[in-house]
């Protein structure tokens, strides 16, 4: 069996920088263990397997140790991917997944992904969460992932996570995250349970981070910056019930799996 495979950086337009995922465009689903196989040996921390055609996906995700319900980055690639091969006169294309109808648009080189809005609770912060960044917080919310919000950007770019710790935390990953100096945040993503230590950058986590932002600082829309080694930019806007998060993305290879 021969399976194509694109790798896209994601939330970037230089290649070495934002994040990369697999995007492999499939015929009909294959098992769980042979996508699981595959995420686990292309070792990035999302590869995006899609069923479909004319505008209209299903899409799944799988970092290389289990499967994801959301995520942006590698929905950002395939969106890449798909616009310039499979759909170049389209401007939209409608992603089907475990969260719902997922549409990214495009404008020029800028990809807009629509995605739920996750805003988050106040909440006691964990003795793993706190143990495991290794500096309090300021404050601690949570949705889906903790949110610990810290006073500077230079305190975000200086953590050193013990991640062995934040393993062991009772939500899905932990974002961290404080106003930038030259963007309205900053944040930085670790979910070392799920086998990423640290997400170079992270769409699903401006699903809560955007709604945060909005609120504490009074506007719709945001920059952002993700302040991890490689770096990602994201243009965000807070809807409601939706969030709508834009980035660029750059080709770095494509080859074929033969399994």
């Amino acid at each position: 069996m021969k399976i194509p495979l694109v790798q896209v950086d994601a939330f970037t337009s230089q290649v070495f920088r934002g994040n990369p995922a697999a995007i492999c465009a499939l015929d009909a689903w294959l098992d769980d263990q042979t996508l699981q196989s595959i995420a686990a040996e292309n070792n990035l921390s999302e590869t995006a397997f899609l069923v479909g055609g004319d505008g209209r996906y299903e899409i799944r995700w799988m970092t290389p140790v289990a499967e994801v319900d959301l995520c942006g980055h590698a929905t950002l690639a395939s969106a890449f991917v798909l616009f310039g091969d499979a759909e170049k006169a389209r401007d939209e294309i409608v992603f089907r997944s475990k969260s719902g109808e997922l549409k990214v648009g495009r404008e020029g080189d800028l990809l807009t992904l629509d995605f739920p809005s996750r805003p988050p609770q106040p909440m006691t912060a964990s003795e793993d969460l706190l143990e495991g960044l290794g500096q309090p917080p300021r404050e601690v919310w949570a949705a889906r992932d903790y949110l610990a919000v810290f006073e500077t950007e230079q305190e975000v770019r200086a953590l050193a996570p013990d991640f062995g710790r934040l393993a062991q935390v009772d939500r899905f990953a932990v974002i961290v995250t404080a106003r930038g100096d030259r963007v309205d945040f900053v944040s930085r993503f670790f979910a070392p349970g799920l086998g990423i230590p640290e997400d170079p950058v992270t769409g699903s986590a401006h699903c809560t981070l955007v709604p945060f932002w909005s609120r504490r600082l009074g506007k719709k829309k945001l920059h952002a910056l993700q302040v991890s080694a490689r770096g990602g930019e994201l243009f965000c806007e807070d809807r409601g019930e939706r969030v709508a998060i834009s980035g660029r993305a750059v080709r770095y290879l494509q080859g074929t799996i033969e399994i």
